[in-house]
């Protein structure tokens, strides 16, 4: 039930940031919604600020206004704060921030590709990778980087439920099974 109100939230958000025709810079946008989301996660203040029927919405919406002016948030971002907490979801910015970033890069045409190497990527190979990896799907791809010590060698991609395997294990298992085949 949270997850589809988060998601409402998020979509509302979006739209209001796409209407602007870059004057809001989404990406920042998403920024400044996980700032805000670490910050109630970090602090046990806060959440019982937010969180705790007894303090009036008044003063919810005070402190999130003194909070968010500390650290420069974009005035729209702001705004949905305060809706945010006058209705009493306070409880969802996590889960607000993840939809948001899902329905952007939805509505944007972004892939999100989880990539794991046996070794750190240099600059020049994330952006090689991520250009073929755009060129495989047709969209813009952003690569989340990881290093799995589990791999011998190359890299192995997952965008959705899709698998590119670059590995050493993964091109020594396609080996394996062509010998087996003909054998």
């Amino acid at each position: 039930m949270s997850v589809a109100i988060a998601t409402r939230y998020a979509n509302a958000l979006v739209d209001a940031v796409l209407g602007t025709n870059g004057a809001v810079e989404p990406r920042a946008v998403a920024g400044q919604l996980g700032a805000l989301a670490d910050m109630i996660r970090d602090s046990a203040d806060l959440r019982n600020v937010l969180y705790s029927p007894a303090i009036p919405t008044e003063k919810k919406t005070a402190v999130m206004a003194k909070l968010a002016a500390t650290v420069g948030m974009d005035r729209m971002v702001r705004n949905f704060v305060t809706i945010v907490v006058r209705k009493r979801r306070a409880n969802l910015f996590g889960q607000i921030r993840t939809a948001f970033e899902k329905v952007l890069d939805e509505r944007t045409g972004v892939l999100e590709a989880k990539v794991a190497s046996a070794a750190p990527l240099s600059d020049a190979s994330q952006q090689a990778l991520e250009g073929q990896l755009s060129r495989l799907t047709g969209k813009k791809v952003r690569a989340i980087y990881s290093v799995d010590p589990e791999l011998l060698g190359g890299v192995t991609a997952r965008i959705g439920s899709t698998v590119y395997d670059g590995s050493v294990r993964g091109q020594l298992e396609s080996l394996r099974r062509k010998l087996t085949a003909g054998a």
